[in-house]
């Protein structure tokens, strides 16, 4: 419980701290007087040091923070309030807390491709080894499929520009440091002691991905269980047609329909056969084969420009998805509990269980990615145009060029006021929801294939 607070109120505190940091920089340079800058919410507990006018305050309620700026509720228009300033420099003031956010979930969403996030893996199956290649030094041979090395699965990335690096034996393994390749359908156990030859073998090499697609359940009654087939198998190919990403299995069985099929599958240490026939009309919630199937994963890196981009681009996804949500609901391509709305109390349990999950992993990926999206929610809920947000102020700033004439700034204030009592009180119905029911989590260490 003290980690998921203590998390919570570091991770919020850093989300506000660079959205209010917009706001302050922005009125600064707009001429508006910023006479306080706080983190939390009051009553003030200290206050920290005055620079520039704007005294900078830590106060009691760590769920928020807040850049006070002179007569932004009044009606006072007199030079350095806000209500003073020109429609240009009060709407860039207004849009700069919102785009820190994007900006910090880019970065960390580049900082999470960095640092380690899960792909899609597959062994790699050697389609050419060229002589004295690095492949060839280490005896590889065209065909093979890199297996284990000291008992450790073998696996590259699916995503383009990721790497996943070949990782060595413990130093208390008890499988000797070799690697295990699968050649002709034959287990061979090459000697290599270091696992930098094969890393240069697979960055250098020319190979395909496979035993990318796993089994990961068993239909009752179904030509899958009938056939043999296990939960954690790996399927190589389908009548020698073999899986990858170009080519995946649910595409190549809906060519086999009705017709009676063989399967390589790899079973932990061996590989397996299996004959059975997919069928054309399943019963429901089932497929074909009756099985259940989920892509491999493995940890892997991107290099910074690449991750930067996938920053980008990540963000600008979430972003789009979050604004497709009432469109979705609409339509019925979206149940309202999946797109329920989560409050203070969930949002701690998903940093607490991402923060749990860091320290037990070692890996960073858990509490970068949601720390990411959090950014990017942040960003997109005070756009919203609604009282008392970032975006409720830019509307009334339309309105205001659009008419050539503002609404009274009193008039205006009260709005907000009213509307911020409503989210306030959305806030707590949220809470209150998330308090009486059980949140679900992340399964982290799934996601990441531990």
């Amino acid at each position: 419980m003290l980690l998921t607070i203590v998390s919570f109120v570091v991770v919020l505190g850093i989300l506000v701290f660079f959205h209010e940091l917009g706001h302050y920089w922005v009125a600064r340079r707009n001429g508006i007087v910023v006479e306080e800058f706080g983190l939390g919410y009051p009553p003030r507990l200290v206050k920290l040091f005055t620079y520039d006018g704007t005294d900078f305050t830590l106060n009691a309620l760590p769920l928020g923070g807040f850049a006070r700026m002179k007569g932004e509720d009044a009606g006072d228009t007199s030079p350095g309030s806000f209500n003073g300033a020109s429609i240009g420099g009060r709407a860039m003031t207004l849009i700069a807390g919102p785009a820190m956010n994007f900006v910090l979930a880019i970065v960390l969403f580049a900082a999470s491709f960095l640092a380690g996030f899960p792909s899609t893996a597959g062994h790699p199956q050697f389609t050419t080894v060229a002589p004295d290649s690095p492949a060839a030094k280490i005896g590889l041979q065209t065909g093979d499929i890199l297996m284990t090395y000291g008992g450790a699965p073998v696996q590259v990335s699916v995503d383009e520009g990721a790497r996943a690096t070949v990782k060595p034996p413990a130093a208390n393994a008890a499988a000797p440091a070799e690697l295990v390749v699968s050649r002709a359908g034959e287990l061979v156990s090459l000697p290599v002691s270091d696992a930098r030859q094969i890393q240069a073998a697979v960055d250098g090499g020319q190979y395909v991905p496979v035993l990318m697609t796993q089994i990961t359940g068993i239909g009752q009654d179904s030509p899958a269980q009938a056939a043999g087939m296990l939960s954690g198998d790996l399927v190589l190919d389908l009548n020698d047609t073999v899986i990858t990403a170009g080519n995946p299995l649910n595409q190549e069985v809906k060519e086999h329909l009705g017709e009676l099929v063989t399967m390589t599958l790899w079973r932990q240490t061996e590989w397996v056969d299996v004959t059975l026939t997919p069928r054309a009309e399943p019963p429901a919630g089932q497929g074909a084969l009756g099985v259940q199937i989920g892509p491999v994963t493995e940890m892997a890196t991107l290099g910074f420009l690449p991750a930067l981009w996938e920053g980008v681009g990540s963000t600008f996804e979430y972003a789009s998805l979050v604004l497709q949500l009432p469109f979705l609901l609409i339509a019925g391509r979206m149940s309202p509990s999946d797109a329920q709305l989560t409050g203070p109390v969930g949002i701690a349990q998903m940093v607490g269980g991402a923060v749990s999950a860091t320290i037990d992993t070692g890996l960073w990926f858990p509490i970068l990615r949601l720390s990411a999206v959090l950014s990017a929610a942040l960003a997109i809920t005070n756009l919203l145009p609604l009282p008392a947000l970032d975006g409720g102020r830019l509307l009334f700033i339309l309105i205001e060029a659009v008419r050539g004439r503002r609404i009274n700034p009193e008039r205006e204030g009260l709005i907000h006021m009213i509307g911020f009592i409503i989210l306030l009180g959305l806030m707590v119905f949220v809470t209150f929801r998330d308090l009486s029911s059980a949140p679900q989590g992340i399964d982290w260490a799934k996601l990441m294939g531990q």
